[in-house]
């Protein structure tokens, strides 16, 4: 009798097997290419899964040193790469357990490459944000210059940067851009910069009371900073002047552009007052006469 037992429940356990083994190879028909079977469907979830464990510590690793804000942004990002990287597991799953993925490529390629064509520039400013965010090259604040135009970092989103210049206008930079042009970043090493003005004087006059002026100049104005001291650079023997150019350093270089106005009033003055002559142009005109 135990031996008809064990039988019996051997029976009935082979029996539950081959009940689950028919189950999981149930192959669901979608279309007339595509077929795809209860197994593979928990192959495909237990990859999606193991994938979605791996992103979360890869996002971990990555955002760990982020201020924040930024973190936030990142994982807006890290959001629609995850549906990318969800995508190419899934094609590669249903590739290793014998699904024609090339039937599904077909029925979207179209599709596929409009998108693609027109989100381009939109992955690009993405991209390039994400970077941003990363090496930390631009924050908040900082005073930057790119294809010619400066302006005071406002806003760093995903797809843009926000920056106002000088005379308050809203300059919306695309962050590709930062891949295809020189970005120079004034403030990057600290708030203070250095600056010069530019200024020629007339041959015969005397250089050291022309460097003597030019640092009283430098002096006397409240936003140029005493320390490094303004100095002086005799640049050039020029074609109509000695050539000099004053250096000094600001604070804020943002509003560069008045403090130097200011100084080359003050040094006009200084220059009048102490018959310094700022020389312009001048050409010697021959004139043939073909008559005589």
């Amino acid at each position: 009798m135990q031996d008809l037992s064990k039988i019996e429940e051997a029976i009935t356990e082979s029996s539950f097997w081959e009940k689950t083994k028919h189950f999981l190879e149930l192959h669901m028909d979608i279309g007339k290419d595509i077929s795809i079977s209860i197994l593979d469907i928990i192959i495909v979830i237990t990859a999606i899964f193991l994938t979605t464990v791996i992103l979360r510590i890869v996002l971990k690793i990555i955002t760990r040193n982020l201020p924040d804000d930024d973190k936030g942004k990142f994982n807006v990002v890290y959001g629609y790469f995850r549906w990318l990287i969800y995508l190419v597991i899934l094609l590669i799953t249903l590739h290793s357990v014998g699904v024609n993925v090339t039937a599904v490529f077909a029925a979207s390629a179209a599709l596929l490459i409009g998108i693609g064509l027109a989100l381009q520039t939109l992955f690009q400013d993405i991209i390039s944000g994400v970077f941003i965010l990363i090496d930390q090259s631009v924050h908040v604040g900082d005073i930057i210059e790119i294809d010619g135009k400066v302006g005071r970092v406002e806003e760093i989103k995903l797809r843009t940067t926000r920056a106002v210049t000088i005379d308050n206008k809203v300059l919306v930079i695309p962050n590709h851009l930062y891949l295809e042009n020189s970005l120079y970043n004034w403030t990057q090493n600290g708030t203070t910069t250095r600056e010069s003005v530019e200024v020629g004087v007339a041959y015969g006059s005397d250089v050291q009371l022309v460097k003597k002026l030019l640092l009283q100049a430098a002096s006397t104005h409240e936003d140029v900073l005493s320390s490094p001291e303004p100095t002086v650079i005799f640049t050039n023997f020029g074609e109509s002047s000695l050539d000099f150019k004053l250096v000094f350093t600001l604070a804020d270089s943002f509003k560069a552009q008045f403090p130097k106005s200011d100084l080359r009033f003050e040094i006009e003055r200084l220059f009048r007052e102490n018959d310094v002559t700022i020389p312009f142009p001048q050409r010697d005109i021959h004139i043939i006469n073909k008559n005589k």
